[in-house]
C-alpha cells in the first residue's frame, strides 16, 4: 500500500501491493481517502487522473456541508450510517460497536459499494476522514478477495497517523468539552487501533464464516465474488 500526495485531500492511498491468496492486491484499482471537498485544482486533476469511479459513503447532511464536485469520474453516494454521525457521539458508541452496527444495519450498501470495486475500474472509496466507513468497506473487500489479514489490519491502522495532528487535537478538545462523560468519543473521531479491526474480522469469521460469507449473506453472488477477486488480485510471477 502506498500513501499518495493529493493536494487538499487527507489520507489518500492505494491499497495495492499487499500479499493475497494467489498473488498480491493490484495497484491502481482500489484507493481510499477522506472527503474531497477541499481538493485544490491540482488535487482534483490528480483524482481525475487516477480514479474512474468515486464511492462516497457520507450521509446527506455531510455531503450538503462539504459538497464534492469533481467532473469526470462517476460518483455513487451510498450513505452507510443509518442515523447521523452526531448520534454516535451522543450515545458514546465505541468503535467496536460502531463497526458491528455497520455490518448489521448496512449490509446491502456495503455490498453495493463492493460490487462497484468488483467492476475493476480504478475506484476511490471515501467518507469524511476515511477511517471508519471507508475502513470497514475496504477491509471487507480485501478480506473477501483473500488479502493477507495482518496487511488489512495494518492498512486500517495507518489512518490515525495520516490525519492532521492539529485537527485531531482540536476535535479531541471539542469533544471533551461537549461530552465530558464520554469514554469513546475521542477514539471514535481520531483513532484507528489495529486490535479493533483484527477483532472485527475475527467476528465476521465467527458469525458468517468469512468476509466472502458475509457478502454472500447480504446478496452478493459467487460470480460477483469471483469478479472481485479477479479485479483486486494479480498473480506474482515466480522467481526462477
Amino acid at each position: 500500500m502506498s500513501v499518495l500526495e493529493v493536494d487538499g485531500v487527507n489520507n489518500f492511498r492505494d491499497v495495492g501491493g499487499m500479499l493475497a491468496d494467489g498473488g498480491r492486491i493490484r495497484s491502481g484499482v482500489l484507493l481510499r481517502s477522506g472527503q474531497l471537498s477541499a481538493a485544490t485544482t491540482a488535487g482534483v486533476n490528480e483524482v481525475r487522473r487516477r480514479v474512474a469511479h468515486i464511492v462516497d459513503l457520507r450521509d446527506g447532511e455531510e455531503v450538503a456541508a462539504e459538497p464534492t464536485e469533481i467532473e469526470g469520474p462517476d460518483t455513487t453516494h451510498l450513505p452507510l450510517f443509518l442515523g447521523s454521525v452526531r448520534s454516535f457521539f451522543e450515545t458514546d458508541t465505541s468503535l467496536e460497536d460502531l463497526y458491528l452496527h455497520l455490518l448489521e444495519e448496512s449490509g446491502d450498501r456495503l455490498v453495493a459499494a463492493i460490487r462497484i470495486i468488483a467492476e475493476g475500474e480504478p475506484t476511490l472509496v471515501h467518507c469524511t476522514v476515511g477511517k471508519d466507513r471507508t475502513g470497514v468497506t475496504v477491509a471487507l473487500a480485501l478480506a473477501a478477495a483473500g488479502a493477507d489479514r495482518e496487511a488489512i489490519v495494518a492498512d486500517y491502522a495507518l489512518t490515525e497517523s495520516l490525519l492532521p495532528a492539529e485537527r485531531s487535537q482540536r476535535i479531541a478538545a471539542y469533544l471533551r468539552s461537549q461530552h465530558p462523560q464520554a469514554v469513546h468519543a475521542v477514539a471514535l473521531a481520531t483513532q484507528s487501533p489495529a486490535p479493533v479491526m483484527r477483532a472485527l474480522l475475527e467476528q465476521v469469521d465467527e458469525r458468517w464464516g468469512s468476509a466472502a460469507g458475509y457478502l454472500r449473506a447480504n446478496g452478493m453472488t459467487d460470480q460477483e465474488l469471483e469478479s472481485l477477486r479477479r479485479a483486486l488480485v494479480e498473480e506474482v510471477p515466480e522467481q526462477g
